[in-house]
């Protein structure tokens, strides 16, 4: 995958235009490499899934949203990126597929997770549906409080 994206992505800068974005197909086994990283590739993988996925609701947004989430809660070990680190990923994703991952880790029983999510959130305003189920879990939840109190500030 990696040799294709390199080839790619020359072709492209010998145009003058920036690569495309990874598909959801490449993204899929760019997460599979992230579990087990060659040391010589680590960096470039890392600026891969931050940089070259497309944010939203596209196919590889999906992939990667599902890929942080599980490493967020712990269900899969990526030894680059710390439950926090897939946190603060789905918040640069600015809405779309990030956005159930990151009210579910709101409920979450770490409440360092929890205020992860909540600081993620907070910045995130493409949330659509997901705002009544803020708004709803902030009468219970400090951290859903905290991010409709962001929300109102901005």
């Amino acid at each position: 995958m990696l040799d294709v994206y390199r080839q790619h992505a020359a072709e492209r800068a010998a145009l003058g235009i920036p690569p495309l974005p990874l598909t959801a197909a490449q993204t899929s086994e760019l997460c599979e490499q992230l579990k087990n990283p060659p040391d010589a590739e680590k960096e470039e993988l890392l600026m891969l899934l931050r940089d070259r996925v497309p944010p939203g609701v596209d196919e590889a947004a999906y992939v990667k949203a599902v890929f942080l989430t599980a490493i967020a809660k712990d269900e899969i070990h990526c030894p680059l990126i710390s439950h926090q680190g897939a946190i603060d990923l789905l918040g640069t994703m600015v809405g779309g597929y990030n956005v159930q991952s990151l009210v579910d880790l709101l409920k979450s029983r770490d409440s360092n997770l929890a205020a992860e999510a909540a600081n993620a959130l907070s910045k995130t305003l493409l949330v659509f549906d997901a705002f009544n189920d803020v708004l709803a879990l902030s009468e219970v939840n400090p951290y859903a409080k905290q991010v409709i109190d962001a929300w109102g500030k901005t």
